[in-house]
């Protein structure tokens, strides 16, 4: 009689194993299907960038990631002498930085510029002299140039097909980047 009810709790057990394990195997299988759902859709609603940028250069690695984690779908292309592309979008030398991303638009967005500036800049309508955006050189705290707590304000520049540029946003702090 003992070992009945030791078998028979045994195999209940063994049953209610085999439930929970399925049970939770549907669970991983429905999340895993809503995971991918969402990611295409995101990918759907992604705005697509052509990065172009040096090949070992580690802040532009770090760029196209904040850029990637709002709202954007990069294409990085790695060249070892970017200047062909800063010259045929006319991005004079005085507003260059380490990578140029041009959108389907041909708008150019030079060095560190904010995710949260281009999609500003997309959803406005601009004149025909207007080129893109441009954050010069690489300011310390900008997105992809993360050093400690280190930020250094700076301005991002509208630039134009004459040369000129007007100031499109100051940024004096690391969180007004977000």
């Amino acid at each position: 009689m003992f070992s009945t009810k030791l078998t028979l709790k045994c195999c209940a057990t063994f049953v209610l194993v085999i439930i929970l394990t399925s049970c939770s195997d549907n669970t991983k299988d429905n999340t895993k299907t809503a995971d991918s759902a969402k990611t295409q859709i995101t990918q759907q609603q992604a705005i697509a960038l052509a990065v172009y940028k040096s090949p070992t250069c580690g802040c532009c690695k770090k760029w196209i990631s904040h850029i990637d984690d709002n709202g954007f779908q990069s294409k990085a292309h790695n060249v070892q002498d970017i200047s062909f592309i800063k010259e045929k979008y006319s991005i004079a030398p005085r507003y260059r930085s380490c990578h140029t991303a041009i959108s389907k638009e041909g708008y150019v967005f030079e060095g560190h510029v904010p995710a949260k500036f281009i999609q500003q800049f997309l959803k406005e309508q601009h004149g025909k002299d207007i080129i893109g955006l441009s954050v010069p050189a690489m300011p310390l705290g900008s997105p992809g140039m993360e050093v400690d707590d280190m930020f250094h304000p700076y301005k991002v520049l509208l630039l134009k097909s004459d040369g000129s540029y007007e100031v499109y946003a100051n940024v004096q702090s690391y969180e007004e980047q977000f």
